[in-house]
């Protein structure tokens, strides 16, 4: 059993669809929302709109996906129809007026972005066995990554030269990217069960993994929801404490915020094969721990700080890279430990609480760093994230570990 590999780097522009988009709108919509608001706590409560239709919405859309038969497969339509409205809305959205305009806009995005988030990444699972799982959603992440890459780096200059430049780009890389996979993916055929149909929903699905035996599936959704606390809340909060606490501006803020997602990015591919060898618990673990201290020791640094003469940016840089490398230890695998634990007619729905979880964190996070932020200042920042993976550890602690849901030779084929 072989890995398909031109046909899983063509899946993930699914998800370099998905990249694209929220590292600008992560980085830039509090600057823009600054400048009507001065609290953090109220800015990143605005930010979690896109979470909050998230739970509402994803996992409707998810488990509808599962359900849906049509000629160009279950989850094709959900792209058709979200991925040009929110293309539409993303050139729209930096041309904003007031800030009742902003926010409509804001509502309006993230609820087209509800409609194809699940389904786009329900696609992996369906078309790969579970052995490989892990190492295509490295490839499927390596995409992901080299989004965030282009938006964050390329997006910094674009900014600089025409705030509405990188929104256009991204809007034109998205409709490109829909037109290969439509043309190039076809969905496996799954064939109509009323009876699995019936069952197939997330308040019922959720209460069969909390009441099962075998609690692995309840603490990776855990862990889930503790690491993107950490993660989406220094996400949400990074530009202004970029631009209002460090000094440094919008340009060199994002600038280091790349660094971050450029070691995603190499590392994203061989995390899945490292997990694949010697188990994604392990993997995690060392992920978990790893980002943790380098969250720590960041909030530390100032923009008067050296050491051996090296400047604090190059230091931020270092350290964000190290965090990129650990985030993706965590996040590449964390997703295929929650789908091999059910069957396919239930992948949607599995992909659904996966994003309920990271949607509920997404939320709690940017709200509890803006809280902080707004009673002990900045400087608390990256401790709150740090506090937050701890957590994380705990959960992934209760989980045993193995190499794989299906026992592998030396050749990584199943035996």
């Amino acid at each position: 059993m072989k890995l398909n590999y031109s046909k899983t780097f063509i899946l993930g522009l699914g998800f370099f669809c998905i990249s694209l988009v929220w590292p600008l709108y992560n980085f830039y919509i509090p600057l823009f929302l600054k400048n009507y608001i001065n609290s953090q706590l109220w800015i990143n409560t605005i930010m979690t709109f896109d979470n909050i239709l998230a739970i509402s919405l994803i996992p409707y859309f998810a488990s509808l996906s599962d359900r849906t038969r049509t000629t160009v497969g279950r989850r094709m339509p959900f792209l058709i129809v979200g991925i040009p409205i929110s293309a539409i809305l993303f050139i729209i959205l930096p041309r904003y007026t007031s800030f009742l305009s902003l926010v409509i806009i804001l509502f309006f995005f993230n609820l087209s972005m509800s409609i194809y988030r699940a389904p786009t990444v329900a696609l992996m699972p369906d078309i790969t066995p579970a052995p490989l799982r892990s190492k295509a959603n490295g490839i499927i992440n390596f995409m992901g990554g080299l989004a965030s890459v282009l938006v964050l780096s390329v997006g910094a200059y674009l900014y600089s030269w025409n705030p509405n430049a990188p929104f256009i780009g991204t809007a034109i890389l998205m409709i490109i990217a829909l037109a290969v996979l439509f043309f190039t993916i076809k969905e496996p055929n799954v064939g109509v069960n009323t009876a699995e149909e019936e069952k197939v929903n997330i308040t019922g699905t959720l209460r069969e993994i909390v009441k099962s035996e075998d609690k692995t599936v309840m603490y990776v959704l855990m862990a889930i929801f503790f690491w993107f606390v950490g993660y989406q809340g220094i996400e949400a909060t990074f530009s202004n404490y970029s631009v209002y606490f460090l000094d440094i501006g919008e340009k060199m803020g994002s600038l280091i915020l790349s660094s971050f997602a450029g070691a995603f990015l190499v590392f994203a591919i061989p995390s899945g094969f490292v997990a694949t060898k010697f188990g994604k618990v392990r993997t995690i673990k060392i992920g978990i721990v790893g980002l943790m201290t380098v969250f720590a020791l960041l909030g530390f640094i100032r923009a008067t700080t050296t050491i051996a003469n090296i400047p604090y940016n190059v230091i931020m840089m270092l350290l964000f890279a190290v965090g990129g490398f650990c985030w993706a230890c965590i996040n590449i695998n964390s997703y295929p430990m929650v789908v091999e634990n059910t069957c396919k007619e239930k992948i949607g729905t599995y992909t659904g609480l996966y994003y309920f979880f990271s949607s509920m964190a997404a939320i709690s996070g940017p709200l509890i760093f803006g809280f902080f932020v707004d009673v002990f200042g900045f400087k608390v920042m990256f401790f709150i994230g740090s506090a937050a993976l701890a957590l994380a550890f705990i959960c992934i602690l209760k989980i045993k570990d193995t190499k794989a849901t299906i026992p592998l030779n030396k050749a990584g084929n199943p035996m």
